[in-house]
């Protein structure tokens, strides 16, 4: 049988959290990391903005004449000699590198919009500021935009490209950034109130903030004697906060069958709260996570009593 082990993957002791009325807080060693993903984030997204300019300013502004006779004119609305009789195109090495540039802004967009989400899970924003939320959680969608549209209606505007390189320039230019932008969605975003919501459960149902996890898994558990975590790897043992750290970003719903099969006491109105850390995981933010009503208070855990009034 797996081991089992106490997390040690932060030893600050304000990471123990296990008072949430303050909401859920993240471990310093989840916020340091979080702190460096969003600076990669942000210096793949500049880098992004960067060849964008340079396809820009420098790139679409290519030309050369063909069809010339060799006699040189002046043009008396740019003052540049040219050849007469020439006509201006767009170089076929400057279409290639624009396809190849539109590629590599894609590729740095989604990526810095993929570390972006990490930092997000580890450390996310209160749904109750609500632009602040909005605007942490959808920026790499923006940034996609930012990325691509003016590159985009410039490519379309271009004088000098022919109207096949016009299409294929431009519809691998929306291509690429309708998949970058729906990448930089978030359509599950956390939120201080989801984990909290977690957090608040485990304190009632357990007593206190600590759960259980595995390496491979994806949520963490009430208990070490569940079979979805009998896998062969060690079983971690830790706040809700340590187990975000982790990876493990939510509480299963299947607490109720797990309290059972560990012998813990199994509160009456188990499906009344799953429905409701359903749908706040969900992101409803108006649902109230019920308090557990138990049929034998000697074999609950202590009940925590509801705020005063103000």
């Amino acid at each position: 049988m797996a081991e089992q082990s106490k997390s040690d993957e932060s030893s600050d002791p304000t990471d123990q959290v296990r008072d949430p009325s303050a909401g859920w807080m993240p471990t310093a060693a989840a916020r340091s990391t979080a702190t460096t993903y969003r600076w990669i984030a942000v210096a793949v997204w500049v880098l992004a903005i960067a060849a964008e300019a340079v396809a820009i300013f420098w790139l679409l502004r290519q030309r050369e004449f063909v069809g010339a006779d060799g006699t040189l004119v002046r043009d008396p609305d740019t003052g540049l000699l040219e050849a007469q009789g020439a006509t201006a195109q767009f170089p076929q090495w400057a279409f290639i590198a624009l396809l190849v540039l539109l590629v590599v802004i894609a590729a740095l967009a989604i990526t810095g919009s993929i570390l972006w989400k990490k930092a997000n899970r580890l450390d996310p924003a209160r749904r109750a500021e609500t632009l602040r939320f909005f605007v942490q959680n959808q920026l790499g969608a923006i940034i996609a935009i930012i990325a691509f549209l003016p590159l985009i209606i410039l490519i379309f505007l271009n004088k000098d490209m022919d109207k096949g390189q016009k299409a294929t320039a431009g519809i691998v230019g929306i291509v690429l950034a309708v998949i970058a932008a729906v990448i930089g969605v978030d359509f599950s975003p956390p939120s201080v109130e989801k984990y909290t919501a977690d957090q608040s459960a485990v304190i009632q149902l357990l007593g206190e903030d600590e759960v259980v996890w595995v390496d491979g898994g994806s949520v963490y558990h009430v208990c070490d004697s569940v079979s979805d975590i009998q896998t062969g790897s060690e079983k971690r043992t830790g706040t809700t906060a340590q187990a975000v750290e982790a990876g493990k970003i939510r509480l299963t719903l299947k607490f109720a069958s797990e309290l059972k099969a560990c012998g813990l006491a199994v509160p009456q109105n188990a499906d009344e709260i799953e429905d409701a850390l359903r749908e706040i995981q969900g992101g409803a933010v108006d649902t109230v996570l019920p308090a557990p009503v138990w049929t034998n208070g000697e074999d609950a855990p202590p009940v925590i009593d509801d705020a005063p009034a103000e």
